[in-house]
């Protein structure tokens, strides 16, 4: 297959590293693989990526609404994809959902794709409500198929009549499973914490999430003063990278307890991470189902986290994990504090997360039913090509038989 995923940014994040798992599975399956992706970028995720795929930037499409720069991406998209002519234009993140899939049908492309990482009409404003989910419904006009990260992301997206439930297939966001139930500490965690060296190791709250502002970083920092005042050597690690980065560190400066907040940026082994860590956060207000939950469960350590929707298919609030509400960023705080103070407890809740089953969030098992969807859409699309349209159907017809020898 002649494949193209399109990508508002390509930053260390869930949804850049779940697509760029996939683009590199299909490489190395035989297609022909094309990355897209907007201004935002890593410099160093890019090029390791372009090791391996081909990879373009549009300057011209970036994550806020800007008509003059849409329009232009627009129009660039639409020339490289008729240039290439892809058998699937598999699009990802709100704004490459829009601008991708309306240049994909503009480009006659046969199967159009869109992966539901998250929902853009969620927790905004009524102006932009009806703006997003009016975009939202006329590119599913024309999408043959989305790719839900969670039932609950599926569940909203039918119930605001975007596609039908025939469209709609759940994949979990897969990562290395074996990577994260077996690892170890990181080496010379002293520098990390600010410790010194020998100092026994003080708790440690670990909140893995790209610095952007719906992941609210800054709301945990201001409502962090309370889980100090209960345990006075506590650190909290902030572990990413991102847009909200200059706001992240000016909460830190100003905080009382700036000495107890260690930003670390990104690191290249999360998975030490959640190992030294104690109690693991996510206050995020906005996401899909964020696989770092599921990180923090592979880990098995016990875990604060917002309640998003999909959060039920996995952490059991109370079993192995807590959940708090989305909009209280001072409950999650006040919940790190009692699972610090109660080590019984927080045991109870890690040794219950070790055995949840996260079969299905295995990156095989992600990347296996993506190129299935692929293949029922291409079939799809063949059976509905005109009599008359031979290039459609005989290029459909060609590359269907051969996905059957996978």
């Amino acid at each position: 297959m002649k494949i193209v995923h399109v990508l508002t940014r390509l930053l260390r994040a869930g949804s850049e590293e779940n697509t760029l798992a996939c683009c590199l599975a299909q490489a190395r399956h035989g297609h022909e693989v094309l990355l897209v992706h907007g201004e935002e970028y890593d410099p160093s995720l890019r090029a390791s990526a372009a090791e391996a795929i081909q990879v373009v930037t549009l300057e011209k499409l970036i994550n806020s609404i800007s008509p003059s720069r849409d329009i232009s991406a627009f129009g660039q998209l639409t020339r490289l994809m008729r240039d290439w002519r892809p058998d699937i234009v598999h699009t990802h993140q709100s704004k490459a959902g829009i601008v991708g899939r309306l240049a994909a049908k503009e480009a006659n492309i046969p199967c159009i794709i869109h992966g539901v990482h998250i929902l853009p009409f969620m927790h905004v404003g009524n102006a932009q409500r009806l703006i997003f989910l009016g975009a939202e419904r006329l590119a599913a006009k024309f999408t043959r198929a989305f790719i839900d990260v969670s039932q609950a992301m599926r569940d909203i997206c039918v119930a605001n009549h975007l596609g039908n439930p025939d469209q709609h297939h759940v994949v979990h966001s897969g990562f290395d499973l074996t990577r994260f139930a077996n690892a170890q500490w990181p080496q010379e965690p002293h520098l990390l914490l600010g410790t010194a060296v020998g100092e026994p190791k003080p708790p440690v709250v670990l909140m893995l999430a790209a610095l952007e502002s719906r992941k609210r970083h800054v709301e945990f920092i201001e409502a962090f003063g309370q889980v100090v005042d209960r345990i006075p050597n506590v650190r909290l690690l902030l572990a990413g990278e991102g847009p909200a980065r200059a706001a992240v560190e000016s909460a830190i400066e100003r905080s009382p307890f700036a000495n107890n907040v260690r930003m670390i940026g990104y690191h290249c082994q999360p998975e030490r991470l959640i190992s030294l860590a104690d109690v693991c956060v996510l206050t995020s207000m906005r996401e899909g189902l964020p696989r770092v939950m599921m990180q923090y469960l592979a880990g098995g350590r016990a875990s604060v986290v917002s309640h998003l929707p999909g959060v039920e298919e996995v952490v059991k609030h109370g079993v192995n994990g807590i959940v708090t509400p989305a909009e209280d960023v001072g409950a999650a705080a006040g919940a790190v504090a009692d699972l610090l103070q109660n080590e019984h407890y927080r045991a109870r809740l890690a040794d219950s997360a070790k055995l949840t089953d996260l079969s299905s969030w295995g990156l095989d098992a992600m990347c296996d039913r993506v190129e299935l969807i692929y293949q029922s859409v291409l079939e799809s699309a063949l059976s509905a090509a005109r009599p008359n349209d031979v290039r459609i159907r005989d290029g459909l017809a060609k590359q269907t038989l051969g996905l059957h020898g996978f």
